[in-house]
């Protein structure tokens, strides 16, 4: 199964023929995203110009496609992983590393939210994010991109 990232939920809502050609080939009930995703989608078209017809479009997207929420077993996976990635990643020296967070290292809150979901239920990434490629370096999981 897949869970695709915003990028891609953004580019299958605006119509990118390649990214819905592929969409099209997977069976429907294998592409599914979740609530970070949702959150993100909503956050750009509350942002944006055309405010009521991008929420509607959101709306009707998020309606067809399976939506993983966040449990106790997400926030745990989550600890694990950031906890990982600080060890990987941030600096050695304690004093450096106590001021270190961790988009200071290079990945985005979300992106590991959403590696912790996928982790926790053996879904494959669906991004163009570079962030699931460094997150790898401490989890292994499947990623792909589609556009």
């Amino acid at each position: 199964m897949y869970l695709l990232d915003t990028n891609h939920c953004s580019a299958a809502i605006l119509g990118d023929e390649n990214l819905l050609r592929r969409i099209a080939e997977i069976e429907n009930s294998l592409i599914t995203t979740c609530v970070i995703v949702q959150g993100e989608l909503v956050d750009m078209a509350e942002r944006s110009q055309r405010r009521e017809d991008n929420l509607a479009l959101i709306h009707r997207f998020i309606q067809g496609i399976y939506i993983y929420n966040i449990d106790a077993s997400t926030a745990t996976i989550y600890g694990q992983l950031k906890a990982a990635l600080f060890n990987q990643f941030a600096p050695k020296n304690k004093n450096k590393r106590r001021k270190t967070k961790v988009t200071d290292l290079g990945f985005d809150e979300n992106d590991i939210w959403i590696a912790a979901i996928a982790l926790q239920n053996n879904l494959a990434v669906v991004s163009r994010d570079s962030d699931f490629l460094r997150i790898q370096q401490v989890r292994t999981f499947s990623w792909e991109s589609w556009v």
